[in-house]
This record gives structure tokens, sequence and C-alpha cells, in this order.
């Protein structure tokens, strides 16, 4: 018997009824309907705390494990899992602030990946070997492209995803959101879905 995919899903948007929220809602549904074990995380609604503390900045032991239960079950989730997606607006060239503190405190040294070398070479410790990044913006994809360099492609392909091992990195953008019709949202959910399939192949 196939041993079931493992995919964590995790959505930083802190507005219900969002444009991400259906796409997080299209992308988990899917990828159940295909049967994968999914693990759903709406970072804002779990109330899932960014900021990082003067202690998770000291050396990670993680035998230890975290002292913030929350933390410590994301840690050894994402250990487990065999596929990622994220689904996030495009603010400020960055992720929102409650992902970016879900990256810096659960995707740590020892969990996510071990410095291999004096120069800091890092060795991914993740066996997820593919992620989907499904982001949402309001900025036309020349602009993006000529004056800011698509920052957010530079961040998940290239800075954080490979460095955790993940060699496969899938990205999508939605845009412009806000001038958007009905039909074109249901044709970018559409894709999501089908996205989210192709993660699974």
């Amino acid at each position: 018997m196939t041993p079931q995919i493992r995919t964590g899903v995790y959505l930083a948007h802190p507005r219900p009824g969002s444009f991400n929220h259906a796409v997080f809602e299209a992308v988990v549904e899917e990828l159940r309907a295909r049967g994968s074990e999914v693990m759903a995380h709406d970072l804002c609604a779990e109330g899932f705390a960014p900021l990082l503390s003067a202690e998770e900045t000291g050396t990670v032991d993680p035998a230890a494990g975290a002292r913030d239960d929350q933390v410590a079950l994301h840690r050894a989730e994402v250990a487990t899992l065999d596929g990622l997606v994220f689904v996030h607006p495009n603010w400020w060239g960055m992720p929102p602030a409650v992902l970016t503190g879900w990256v810096q405190r659960v995707l740590v040294p020892g969990v996510a990946y071990k410095l291999g070398s004096a120069q800091g070479e890092p060795a991914g410790l993740l066996r997820a070997g593919r992620a989907l990044v499904l982001n949402t913006s309001d900025t036309p994809a020349d602009r993006e492209e000529t004056e800011f360099g698509d920052p957010l492609d530079r961040i998940w392909s290239a800075c954080v995803l490979p460095y955790v091992g993940v060699a496969d990195v899938r990205r999508v953008v939605f845009r412009t959101v806000a001038d958007s019709s009905d039909a074109q949202r249901a044709d970018w959910l559409d894709q999501a879905r089908r996205e989210a399939a192709a993660l699974l192949a």
C-alpha cells in the first residue's frame, strides 16, 4: 500500500472571507480529495505568536524542544511533511509578519537545517521535497519585476526553502486582486486547485 502523502498548508492572512482564505480552502479541499493527509493551519486564526524571543535566539537544542507548546507542535509536524504549501499576500515585498515569525521560530537549526561548514553552508533536514507558494498581489507583474525585482521570489526560492532542503519550489502569483472580477477569481481558484494537485504528482 502506498504511504499517504502528508502536506502542510499554511495561510497567513488576518481577515476571514479574504481571497487568500478562499485559496487556502480550495487547496486544502483539493489535496484531501486526492488522498493527502493535510495539516491545515490558518496561522492568524490559531493565534500563532510571531515574535522570536531572546531565549529562542540562543543555542537551539532540538532534543529539549521548544518551551512554547504551539511552536513545539509545528516543529514536530513540519519534520514529518512530504510537501508544503504557503498562501499569503505580498505586503511590502514580504510575507505577513505571522508567516515570517513562523519561519523564524519553526524552521530552526536541528529541526529544518544544520550548518555543515565553517562558512555556514547549510544541510537541509526537512524531508519535504517540494513546496508551492501561492501569492496575491495588487502590483502589476512588469512593475514588480522592473522596479522591485520580485523580492518574494528571492525570499522563498533562494533564501528560505532551499536552505531547509526543499529543492522543488513552485510559485504562482494571482494579480491584481483588488480590481479582479468574480469570474477571474473563480479561474484563479481553479488554478490553485490544479497546482495543488500537481504537487502530489
